[in-house]
């Protein structure tokens, strides 16, 4: 296993596939191509991958079988699992970085044009947004709020100094899309917000309207305080991104794309 990552950093990933009615790669082998010492290491990777996969409404276990290799839990990964796994891994290693710079070349013939990996984050904290409003919805319910759109749009004068729709205003996009052009930072503030607001009044016992809207104007102003900190930019002067069902939209059209090339060669290597 010590050579399967070349000095001078170069990945030789084809060279470690297995064909056997499915080409895949082990984990096990894979980890140690991207700098990783043991798998329950790596394992913070592949989870993300994971989750990035369940984001894109791709089977997990179609992607990552988990199975016993030399006595010890491994997992097999295709193609797709392999990359997301890539490019979700820590990129300060020089191997993942090289790795990630491998992947984006080669996705590029399946149509993928993602070169960080921050996209599969902006994914992922956008469906953490969506379940992280549910419960913040129902908590807020619970505690005696009936206007649920000026509830909102308290987290948003907070946060924004403007209300919803005067920043869907400002940035020439629908209210219901706010969401889907944020970039990772300001997807984390706003989940940020989001459940830390729902902490609040549940740990506070907040009660009533009133209340309700000046705790979630609150937390989002002192969310707002951190953004401009860290990067000195107001929340609403933050860069705009892809359109997240775009990059969905790509990423699940390349997935079906490697599957089909991948079949191919596992057949051609049959006869």
């Amino acid at each position: 296993m010590a050579d399967i990552v070349p000095k001078d950093q170069s990945i030789n990933f084809e060279d470690f596939k297995n064909e056997n009615g499915l080409i895949y790669w082990w984990a096990s082998e894979f980890m140690v191509m991207l700098g990783y010492d043991d798998i329950h290491s790596f394992k913070k990777a592949i989870d993300k991958a994971m989750k990035a996969c369940i984001s894109l409404g791709i089977d997990c276990l179609d992607n990552f079988i988990k199975e016993q290799n030399n006595g010890h839990e491994d997992y097999k990964m295709t193609r797709f699992a392999c990359y997301l796994t890539a490019m979700n891994a820590n990129s300060k290693k020089p191997e993942v970085a090289a790795a990630q710079v491998y992947f984006v070349e080669q996705t590029r013939k399946f149509e993928i044009i993602i070169e960080r990996g921050e996209e599969f984050e902006r994914l992922m904290i956008r469906d953490e947004i969506k379940e992280g409003h549910k419960s913040l919805m129902s908590t807020a319910t619970k505690a005696g709020l009936t206007d649920h759109a000026k509830f909102i749009n308290a987290g948003y004068l907070g946060l924004y100094n403007m209300y919803n729709w005067q920043l869907a205003q400002k940035r020439k996009i629908n209210k219901k899309f706010l969401h889907e052009y944020m970039g990772r930072t300001e997807l984390a503030a706003n989940l940020f917000r989001i459940t830390q607001t729902e902490e609040k009044i549940k740990n506070h016992n907040i009660k009533g309207q009133n209340n309700l809207e000046q705790t979630h104007q609150n937390v989002g102003r002192e969310v707002r305080d951190i953004i401009l900190k860290n990067t000195g930019k107001a929340p609403e002067q933050l860069q705009q991104e892809r359109k997240i069902p775009e990059v969905q939209k790509e990423l699940k059209s390349g997935y079906r794309k490697m599957q089909k090339a991948d079949k191919k060669k596992n057949n051609k290597k049959k006869f």
